[in-house]
């Protein structure tokens, strides 16, 4: 929803009579652009020749619209540019997109699925004989710690009990009622899969898919590093291992509950489109996430979609997005709210 004043000397005036008569409109704060950073940070690596950063070119909007992504953790930090080619076929993103990609038996053209790999390993097991690969629902905010690669009974489970809609779009309103019935979500096959949790920390996904277009595979890596250096000097725990290790005695959930430290998690993942802007990160913030004043975040349950970021923006991005909950306009590619709604300035 775009919302602007008319003359910016009676915004106020005009936001409050706004509120009131729409109660549920909520209005991102936003900042022009990124502020300098305060203490030394890493330099921007050089392009590929031919394949220079485009500085110029509109970056509000540019955003897929999408219901839900789904983040699987691999555990690797870079794959086949069709991410459903890697490891000859045989992974979590090829079953998925055989159930709701064109053509499969769930596929929906009025709610889209974004499936994406991701660095962050998967969770281990109690019994580490079956293979499994845990996946983030994002922006429902919910991890899935084990998805069975033995059987397609849990993958079907995944989409059957997460993905799919709770309410058809009016467009699918000339379907038969079976077909209806087939492609609606049923909560009933959540309870199939085991140990599907709240996400309690911040997610800094990071585009490096250098398989697909090297300006992401050569600054991916660089901003990882930058948000895993300067995020603990703004009061962040960066985690690493597996969020969930069922082979050792007692272990240690991650999650940010709002008391100190609060938790984050930065990974690299593949193509989110716009490469051309590298770097390309999505910030979410989880529901649960309060400011440093234990008041309620104002970006919680957002998934932010920012371009052209460089080393130098990480420690501006982190304090004016993550501590502060406000937009940087210069970079803002877009937003989105739990319920899939896109935001765009």
């Amino acid at each position: 929803m775009s919302l602007r004043s008319p003359r910016p000397t009676s915004f106020r005036l005009w936001k409050r009579a706004l509120q009131i008569q729409h109660p549920g409109v909520r209005f991102l704060n936003t900042v022009p652009k990124c502020p300098a950073p305060t203490c030394e940070c890493a330099e921007t690596p050089v392009m590929p020749d031919g394949l220079e950063i485009d500085h110029k070119g509109k970056l509000n909007g540019l955003i897929t619209s999408y219901a839900e992504q789904v983040l699987i953790c691999t555990g690797n930090a870079d794959w086949p540019s069709r991410i459903e080619e890697d490891n000859s076929g045989d992974n979590l993103a090829a079953d998925l997109k055989e159930l709701i990609g064109r053509g499969g038996v769930y596929s929906d053209p009025f709610h889209n699925i974004s499936v994406l790999n991701s660095s962050f390993p998967s969770s281990i097991s109690k019994r580490p004989e079956v293979q499994t690969t845990s996946a983030y629902l994002l922006p429902s905010f919910k991890y899935i710690p084990f998805l069975p690669r033995v059987s397609f009974d849990s993958v079907q489970a995944l989409v059957k009990g997460f993905l799919l809609p709770e309410k058809l779009h009016p467009m699918n309103e000339g379907l038969s009622p079976i077909h209806k019935d087939r492609l609606t979500r049923k909560e009933a096959y959540q309870h199939l899969l085991y140990g599907v949790r709240d996400v309690q920390d911040v997610l800094v996904l990071i585009c490096g898919h250098g398989g697909r277009d090297m300006r992401c595979g050569v600054m991916g890596p660089v901003l990882q590093q930058e948000f895993e250096a300067k995020l603990p000097k703004a009061g962040f725990e960066v985690l690493k291992g597996p969020l969930l290790d069922e082979s050792v005695s007692a272990p240690a959930l991650s999650g940010t509950t709002g008391e100190a430290p609060s938790t984050a998690r930065v990974g690299l993942i593949s193509h989110i489109g716009g490469h051309k802007f590298a770097g390309n990160i999505i910030i979410y913030v989880p529901p649960r996430l309060n400011t440093k004043d234990n008041s309620p975040h104002p970006l919680a349950g957002h998934g932010i979609w920012y371009g052209r970021v460089e080393p130098k923006h990480v420690e501006g991005l982190i304090e004016e997005t993550i501590v502060k909950g406000t937009i940087v306009s210069d970079h803002f590619r877009g937003a989105i709210k739990q319920n899939g709604e896109i935001v765009r300035l």
